[in-house]
């Protein structure tokens, strides 16, 4: 049986904090599966799609847009990821076949694959005049701990937070997924002690996103002792939003040094986000550009 994507919402009933739970096993395959992913690269950009799409979860209007931009030292290039508040989620790197090999515990080594001086920016469009932006130096390259870093610099906002990605031998990704937890304002410290002891001892996050059946089970664990509720939940899903008539919108905006070569009359453009190609005749793209003057 396939275990769905979604994530769950959970305050404990002592409001002391906010829980977002999520499995990400069937996006961050596709994500491999379309850019063909080495095994840490899938880690890396899996981890950061799913940091982006709980991000998102919170947004109001399906309109809005949440973009993850992480720019390190390390091979991969930049990692860049859309989320909505859907549940749906994109992303692409820069460099998807750079690999390293794995670290002395047998762990895949994003932090390096990622590099640990650059930045991570967060802009978040609620459809306002402006888009809201936020940008903090990278800590470690392990984007866990990156995001965690964000929140508390730039929205104040004390978080443990944790992203994994297991990736089997073939490259298949076996499990993904994210926790995110968020102190509210007069936690209680007793609480917090009690929580994070027993996210400490339950191991990595993808190995129980793999052993367990449903993201409720996880969150029995993780909040073991302590009362609580599900407040939300979402299905979440690779989805892109580009299309034939916005490509052809573009395209016929390029200059013309900036176009491919026309192969029998025919130019094909490709979406870097989800790499669906699209083909266009000539005739077509200059169509779009007399309809598109005024």
């Amino acid at each position: 049986m396939n275990k769905r994507d979604y994530l769950i919402k959970i305050v404990d009933l002592g409001d002391n904090v906010r829980i977002y739970l999520a499995r990400t096993t069937a996006l961050a395959e596709e994500a491999h599966r379309r850019h063909g992913t080495s095994a840490t690269a899938s880690a890396a950009l899996g981890r950061a799609m799913t940091a982006a799409v709980i991000m998102a979860s919170d947004f109001k209007n399906r309109e809005d847009t949440l973009t993850l931009r992480i720019e390190g030292s390390g091979p991969v290039g930049v990692i860049l990821v859309t989320a909505d508040s859907s549940g749906g989620v994109r992303g692409l790197v820069s460099n998807p076949r750079a690999d390293l090999p794995a670290t002395a515990s047998g762990k895949l080594d994003v932090g390096q694959l990622v590099g640990k001086q650059g930045y991570l920016e967060v802009i978040k469009d609620l459809g306002l005049q402006q888009p809201f932006t936020g940008k903090v130096p990278l800590v470690s390259g392990e984007i866990a701990e990156d995001v965690a870093h964000y929140f508390l610099a730039s929205e104040q906002i004390p978080a443990l937070i944790s992203l994994g990605v297991l990736v089997n031998p073939d490259l298949r990704v076996q499990a993904a997924g994210g926790l995110f937890v968020q102190a509210l304002p007069g936690a209680d410290d007793q609480a917090l002690a009690m929580l994070e002891h027993n996210i400490m001892n339950l191991g990595s996050i993808s190995s129980l996103i793999d052993e367990h059946e449903t993201l409720e089970d996880i969150a029995a664990l993780i909040l073991q002792g302590i009362d609580h509720k599900v407040v939300g939940e979402l299905d979440l899903g690779f989805r892109c939003h580009c299309s034939r008539e916005r490509l052809l919108v573009i395209l016929a905006g390029l200059p013309e040094e900036e176009k491919a070569e026309p192969q029998n009359d025919t130019i094909e453009a490709e979406c870097n986000f989800c790499r669906e190609k699209y083909k266009f005749t000539t005739q077509e793209i200059e169509a779009a550009k007399k309809n598109d003057k005024p």
